[in-house]
């Protein structure tokens, strides 16, 4: 008992000091008026929770976040598998597209947001050059609330899809080839084969990807604040920019630790749906 204590309390430590402290004081926070200066922290109860909510900016903020997780998720998912799917065939120069791919990932998301920043330039910006062969105005993407948000999906599904690849990538390896070879020979053809061999096996990869990308997802804020800075007209406000925007700007910590219960709440409730109700379909057998 001594031994487990020994090697299991050090991390039990730094998970009190560093995760369940914080977290029980931000609970706290979210009852009370604070301006981070004042000593005194008068109690107002659910009062920040009935203003936060009934704040048209914090539900249109709800929305906003579920767009963009949602659209997140589901592109970096796909384009993730497809790309995977074409590397996962013997081509010339493999090696070197997967790093190519998987670089974003790595790299600065406020480096990758002002490099972006200069791709969209609507009249210096390289993307404008295809845009204007065809005939069409670039877009202002980063100042039009109608373009912001799409704009910043893109490069955000740009940055994460290297991840799914490589995932993806190593769950189609570890596929059994001889269930292809046996559904080759019951007359299956190429959807047939992928449909219920390949989805399948990969059902575990995809599930693991699902709840990181959501939680990544729910959390994403330096892509953001260096290429729209929440706007225009807050149509790239998400809720972890809320937070940062009512607690580190306007330094009002109620509120701010209201959104942060929001935000717990809302990826736990996420996460156990998606365990409770996904994970019966994953096939671990292959």
């Amino acid at each position: 008992m001594l031994l487990f204590l020994g090697f299991v309390g050090p991390n039990l430590l730094l998970l009190a000091i560093f995760v369940f402290w914080p977290l029980c004081y931000n609970v706290y926070l979210s009852f009370v008026q604070w301006d981070f200066i004042s000593p005194d922290k008068p109690w107002v109860g659910l009062q920040n929770y009935h203003d936060v909510f009934l704040d048209p900016l914090f539900q249109k903020v709800i929305v906003t976040t579920l767009l963009f997780t949602i659209s997140c998720v589901s592109a970096t998912l796909l384009i993730g598998l497809l790309i995977a799917l074409l590397l996962n065939q013997p081509l010339r120069w493999r090696t070197v597209t997967r790093t190519v791919v998987f670089t974003p990932t790595v790299l600065s998301g406020a480096a990758i947001a002002v490099a972006w920043i200069y791709l969209f330039d609507p009249r210096f910006g390289p993307l404008q050059i295809p845009l204007h062969w065809l005939g069409i105005n670039s877009p202002a993407w980063l100042t039009d609330p109608a373009w912001a948000l799409p704009a910043v999906i893109l490069v955000y599904v740009w940055k994460q899809a290297g991840y799914a690849v490589v995932i993806y990538l190593a769950g189609l390896q570890a596929i059994d080839r001889t269930l292809y070879e046996a559904a080759r020979v019951d007359g299956a053809g190429h959807w047939a084969r992928f449909w219920h061999v390949t989805l399948p096996g990969l059902s575990p990869i995809s599930f693991f990807l699902l709840v990181t990308n959501v939680l990544s997802c729910f959390q994403a804020f330096d892509i953001i604040r260096v290429m729209t800075g929440g706007g225009p007209i807050n149509a790239t406000n998400t809720l972890v920019y809320h937070l940062y925007e009512l607690g580190f700007v306007a330094f009002q910590a109620g509120p701010a630790g209201v959104v942060a219960v929001v935000m717990l709440v809302l990826m736990v409730c996420l996460t156990l749906l998606q365990l409770h109700y996904l994970e019966r379909r994953v096939t671990y057998a292959y």
